[in-house]
């Protein structure tokens, strides 16, 4: 990757973990040309046969925010509605992929790559990562879904205070408020980000994609629409290959030897 063009790679590991990686160095700021590139990716993963994904970045910093020149060439609330309603759809790609999603922040994150984070399914964080929504020091409110998916993780009264100071807050805060799942050490940060996704990828990925369609209509209705729609979604997963084969290693070997295809 280099400093002078904005680019994102994918490499696809044998467990069918696929690596994203973004870079658009040295701050890795948001731009048309980044966010049409992993735009484009997103949707080559959603056409395959993805089992897990891992979202990382390139570099010192995972990005110190959206290059500002974009939001300064709008003329007005109508070009600036299709510009966020852009922006707001590549999170949402991301949220609605039907495998596991991780984020994997090893430093400074702030603005639209928190909101991609936020997105994905799981965070992981090194001890020195830091994170961010900063839109106020240009007079914006975050436009990417970050405030309403942090309210949704750490509760209202922590997301309104997260965007309205502006402030930095360090990994291990941020696993405290249950916004990022595990903080793990600097040193090995990559290789364990990549071990901890590819196990995912090696699990019952049908089944996840199953709890995550259970988890979606708990966030839209609660208890009660979940509880309306989790035996069907459960009783579904017999039309996969996995969790006969599964149930069968079971009886035969004993818990923990069956292996998984995600078909």
């Amino acid at each position: 990757m280099t400093a002078e063009s904005p680019l994102v790679r994918i490499d696809r590991e044998p467990s069918g973990l696929a690596v994203l990686t973004f870079g658009n160095g040295p701050l890795n700021l948001y731009t048309a040309e980044l966010h049409e590139r992993l735009d484009a990716a997103i949707g080559e993963l959603a056409a395959e046969h993805t089992r897990a994904l891992l979202i990382r970045a390139e570099g010192k910093i995972v990005s110190g925010g959206v290059d500002v020149s974009l939001f300064d060439a709008q003329n007005g609330p109508d070009e600036a509605k299709v510009l966020f309603d852009r922006m707001l759809a590549l999170p949402e790609r991301i949220a609605t992929l039907p495998f596991p999603t991780v984020f994997a922040a090893h430093g400074l994150c702030l603005t639209w790559a928190f909101e991609v984070a936020v997105a994905c399914d799981l965070i992981l964080a090194a001890e020195r990562a830091s994170f961010g929504l900063v839109e106020k020091v240009v007079g914006l409110t975050p436009t990417m879904g970050g405030t309403q998916r942090l309210a949704a993780r750490a509760g209202v009264g922590r997301a309104k205070e997260f965007v309205m100071t502006g402030d930095r807050y360090r990994a291990a805060t941020m696993e405290r408020w249950n916004v990022v799942n595990r903080v793990l050490p600097d040193e090995g940060f990559d290789e364990a980000a990549r071990a901890f996704a590819a196990g995912l990828a090696q699990g019952p990925t049908r089944a996840h994609a199953a709890t995550k369609k259970v988890l979606e209509h708990y966030e839209h209705g609660g208890v009660a629409e979940a509880n309306a729609h989790i035996t069907t979604i459960a009783a579904d997963l017999y039309r996969t290959q996995d969790l006969p084969a599964a149930v069968k290693s079971f009886l035969t070997d004993g818990p923990g030897k069956a292996t998984f295809t995600g078909h």
